[in-house]
């Protein structure tokens, strides 16, 4: 598998030594984050404005993440509603095991954000 040429990683973050799990692979809560935060950042742009998680309605770990693999997040719009979005996230990792690289698919996740405004109110989604 290679990134995707046609795309552009919304985060992209290298495994450090620090998110590792008692196993010694990366700790699932660490990419779980890393994907709130590239979804977030995504939403934000649709939304046009602050947004909260209110859903994980899945996420599925693929492969291990490794130590030094660089994490590449991915965001798709799956469906915006009056306010607001769920997103699909794809996650891919590139690893290099000496002069070899390989880059596969590690997890995907579906989470949903509402846009909410100053008083933390849900607040409507205006596409222009």
């Amino acid at each position: 598998m290679e990134l995707p040429q046609d795309k552009h990683a919304v985060l992209r973050i290298m495994a450090k030594p620090s998110d590792v799990n008692i196993a010694g692979d990366i700790f699932g809560g660490w990419l779980m984050s890393q994907c709130d935060i590239a979804g977030g950042i995504y939403a934000h742009r649709i939304a046009g404005g602050r947004v909260v998680t209110v859903a994980v309605n899945n996420f599925q770990f693929i492969a291990p993440v490794l130590v030094a693999d660089i994490v590449s997040i991915y965001v798709d719009t799956m469906r915006i509603g009056t306010s607001s979005i769920t997103v699909k996230l794809t996650v891919l990792s590139e690893r290099r095991d000496g002069k070899k690289e390989t880059t596969m698919k590690v997890a995907e996740a579906d989470i949903v954000y509402v846009h909410i405004d100053e008083n933390r109110q849900p607040a409507a989604i205006t596409q222009e």
